[in-house]
């Protein structure tokens, strides 16, 4: 049974994570081979700098991200990404991943046993969130409470059960008849066995231990899938946003256009952020955000609208928060008055999230006749 809750990352954290990724494939690998004497001095400063950097935003981020530092279980996903698995279980004391810093031993004890298939199941949650099947972004999942039921304990004494009686029924199989009475004697599950009756015995053993690899594996399996399940519906129970990729455009036209051009970036939900006139001419210098989703068919649309007098460059800048919750429904009076009873304006955040479902195959929550009463049949011309 396990305890968990998703929070937002501070966004001072999640940027953090986001321009350290080269140390933190560092980290991991140093994490698995402990040979930190091998690096040099630079990459371990930057180490320690980056952890007291990550520590002091966690500290004035609030009470709850005080020692969290300290609790860090993973990172995800690939293990170098903006997420972060926290380890806030009372009884259980395992390494962070601070390891090769500090020479932390490592953990013990049943959980300990499932430790990786824990974090596998939080790195595959983070690489394909719930919206689009896409990588997450600052979210931190916290783990409370992680208990070990007694039915294990009860299927793995099962499967010795059955794993000896079989191994028995084989070893009865192979003797005399005489020797039948003397077989139970002979063999003895819990001490040492007897000279004569090692091959038995060897036997037995062996399928004991195949059982319970067997067992492990699939519960292994099993705790992946929960895991993931688990983190998903967590992400669920709060409110979700989308983050898309933005452009910068420069955008070079004459103020005979520039109605249009505004006209254009609006349509596809751009903003302008910076518009100057060049000195000695009449051409005007616009700078302006633009989603990459809305992106598509750009240039050839600002140029037809402005008969060829205005050109785009789209590069790259950075990543954005829609900040609209794409199953966001009007709720209150004054919502009904703005957006109408049935929310007739498109909600961008949906509309983004049903274009990549829908370009991935993915299941859409969409009906095809959602209010029956604004249908009309229009009639052909004859």
């Amino acid at each position: 049974m396990v305890y968990r809750g998703a929070q937002p990352l501070p966004e001072d954290i999640t940027k953090l994570l986001e321009d350290s990724i080269d140390l933190l494939k560092v980290l991991d690998h140093l994490n698995k081979t402990s040979d930190i004497v091998s690096l040099n001095l630079t990459i371990q400063e930057g180490i320690r700098d980056f952890k007291s950097k990550l520590s002091k935003i966690f500290d004035e981020s609030g009470k709850f991200w005080r020692g969290a530092i300290d609790q860090i279980w993973a990172f995800g996903p690939r293990r170098v990404g903006p997420n972060l698995l926290l380890n806030r279980i009372p009884e259980y004391k395992r390494q962070t991943v601070w390891t090769c810093l500090d020479n932390e031993s490592e953990g013990s004890g049943e959980l300990w046993d499932l430790d990786n298939s824990f974090v596998s199941g939080f790195q595959i949650a983070t690489l394909s969130g719930p919206l689009c099947e896409e990588p997450m972004r600052g979210v931190c999942f916290v783990i409370e409470k992680w208990e070990m039921m007694n039915e294990t304990e009860k299927s793995k004494d099962s499967f010795e059960k059955e794993s000896r009686s079989e191994c028995s029924k084989t070893s009865v199989n192979d003797c005399d008849i005489d020797n039948i009475q003397k077989l139970p004697s002979k063999i003895d599950f819990g001490n040492k066995c007897n000279s004569e009756n090692e091959a038995s015995c060897d036997k037995i053993e062996d399928s004991v231990s195949r059982k319970k690899n067997e067992t492990y594996g699939q519960f292994s399996g099993q705790l992946i899938s929960c895991i993931k399940d688990g983190c998903r519906k967590a992400f669920q129970t709060q409110s979700q946003r989308l983050v898309v990729a933005m452009y910068k455009c420069n955008i070079q036209a004459t103020a005979e256009v520039l109605g249009k051009l505004f006209a254009v970036l609006g349509k596809r939900n751009g903003r302008v952020i910076e518009d100057e006139m060049r000195e000695g001419s009449q051409i005007f210098n616009i700078i302006a955000a633009l989603p990459v989703v809305e992106s598509f068919g750009f240039a050839d649309d600002i140029r037809k609208k402005t008969s060829g007098l205005a050109s785009p460059q789209l590069v790259f800048s950075h990543w954005e928060v829609v900040d609209i919750d794409p199953f966001w429904i009007p709720t209150t009076e004054e919502e009904y008055l703005h957006y109408g009873e049935k929310a007739d304006s498109e909600n961008r955040a949906h509309h983004y999230m049903n274009t990549v479902r829908k370009r991935k195959g993915l299941k859409l929550d969409k009906k095809i006749v959602e209010h029956a009463e604004k249908q009309r049949t229009l009639t052909k011309n004859k």
